[in-house]
């Protein structure tokens, strides 16, 4: 299964390897290209469970942890 962000939900997506203009006046050769997400193996300490749960998240979803607090995100997401 690809990596995916347990929290958001980000997988890698397909991009071009060329700037609008140069597409615009000349044939593309180079196709596309994958685009991984940014995205990092994390344990996150949980006090309403009193122990620590290792998630694979985004840059992302980092902040909404930090705002939002780690318990009502990961149940949201439905991680725990």
């Amino acid at each position: 299964m690809a990596k995916q962000c347990a929290v958001t939900g980000k997988t890698s997506q397909m991009g071009g390897k060329y700037s609008n203009r140069t597409r615009a006046t000349q044939f593309n050769p180079c196709g596309t290209s994958r685009k991984k997400a940014n995205l990092h193996k994390k344990k996150v300490y949980v006090p309403e469970l009193d122990k620590h749960v290792t998630v694979t998240v985004s840059t992302k979803a980092m902040k909404t942890i930090a705002k939002r607090g780690a318990y009502k995100t990961l149940k949201k997401a439905g991680v725990v």
